[in-house]
């Protein structure tokens, strides 16, 4: 008796699994307004950046790289303190294949068709180049749909529909839902504040990866960080100069504008830069040495004399909070610096902190930042 018992209770589990795995046919619309139909939820993708893993991982904590049969080579070089990391809580990271871009087309087809997946998932802003080496229509006579998601060209907009998206893809809906909860609190922790205050607003030079180069100076126009600015309560003085998301800054137009609180962007670029001026901060950064390096920066033509200077208020902050679900902790830090007394009960390590612990796989390290008067 307790042997048949014990058969049915297998056979029902066993139905019970392939139902929970069965895949079903749906259609999304993604972020570059296409319809996709594909049947979810995916269990093979090739990510077209690397650094699409910040919003997977939110969505499959215990296993992030489940179903990663591909991605592009770029996390371990732009991000590579956060990859080293992932690797050591997930070692299995560093055997998936690598491929080139799209937007450089480095891209390999054939290769991606080796790996059979059920999508590939890309970024907006390689959309124009991806059609223009005929990829996606390459793609498509395999039938292997591209299906785009953005968190860097307009975060404000499209990450939160980005992690929608991939929730249903991944048939995770109820953690994207969770996460985006989550953010929309966090966020108005400030805006709400700004709106009822209306401070007056410090003008706000980002200096986007300062030091990366010798020129000076790139910067953010009304997108991005130039965004987080505004929302921040600050005032972006690139905002009527860069027209758009990105763009430069000459020395001459910042020393006019005279802004009250630079922000450098930073992160740890030796593969690109070996050795550069940049300030590296992330996950468990050197926070003496970033600060030194930052200061380093002072010196430049741009910052002669500039309020922001007489002040102290020179900060730097982690790049890769333009590119990832995690703008709003890069919002509240800016609102910080710019309304200490406003924010004086806002702690925006902890929001980082709480990020990790509640949605992230990786345990959380502190260095994200640093100004020149934390002493």
């Amino acid at each position: 008796m307790h042997k048949a018992l014990l058969q049915a209770a297998c056979a029902v589990s066993l139905t019970l699994l392939g139902v929970a795995t069965q895949a079903d046919e749906i259609t999304i619309t993604d972020i570059a307004g296409r319809e996709v139909t594909l049947d979810a939820p995916v269990e093979r993708m090739i990510l077209g950046e690397g650094r699409q893993i910040y919003l997977l991982g939110a969505l499959q904590p215990e296993d992030p790289f489940a179903g990663v049969v591909g991605w592009r080579e770029d996390f371990s070089q732009a991000d590579p303190d956060n990859y080293a990391v992932y690797a050591e809580r997930f070692p299995e990271l560093e055997e998936i294949p690598t491929f080139g871009g799209f937007k450089d087309g480095t891209f390999d087809v054939e290769q991606a068709a080796a790996l059979a997946p059920d999508v590939v998932l890309m970024n907006l802003e390689a959309r124009t180049a991806t059609e223009d080496a005929g990829y996606d229509d390459k793609l498509a006579e395999l039938g292997i749909p591209i299906v785009y998601v953005d968190f860097r060209e307009d975060p404000l907009a499209h990450t939160l529909p980005s992690m929608r998206l991939m929730g249903q893809l991944l048939g995770e809906e109820a953690d994207a839902e969770a996460f985006i909860a989550y953010s929309e609190a966090q966020m108005a922790r400030v805006t709400e504040v700004i709106a009822a205050a209306d401070p007056e607003r410090p003008r706000v030079f980002i200096d986007r990866a300062g030091g990366y180069s010798e020129d000076c100076c790139m910067s953010f126009g009304p997108g991005n960080f130039g965004e987080y600015v505004e929302l921040a309560g600050g005032s972006n003085i690139a905002d009527g100069i860069i027209p758009n998301t990105f763009g430069s800054l000459n020395p001459e137009q910042i020393l006019a504008a005279d802004p009250e609180q630079v922000v450098v962007t930073g992160g740890n670029w030796d593969a690109y830069v070996p050795g550069g001026d940049w300030v590296g901060v992330g996950p468990g950064a050197d926070l003496e040495r970033a600060r030194a390096k930052l200061e380093a920066l002072t010196e430049r033509t741009a910052m002669t004399g500039i309020t922001a200077m007489e002040r102290d208020n020179f900060h730097a902050i982690w790049h890769q909070f333009y590119n990832s679900p995690y703008y709003f902790v890069a919002v509240q830090r800016l609102a910080k610096w710019f309304h200490p007394d406003l924010f004086a009960d806002l702690d925006p390590e902890a929001t980082l902190e709480e990020l990790h612990e509640r949605f992230l796989p990786v345990d959380y390290a502190p260095g994200y930042w640093v100004s020149l008067h934390d002493h």
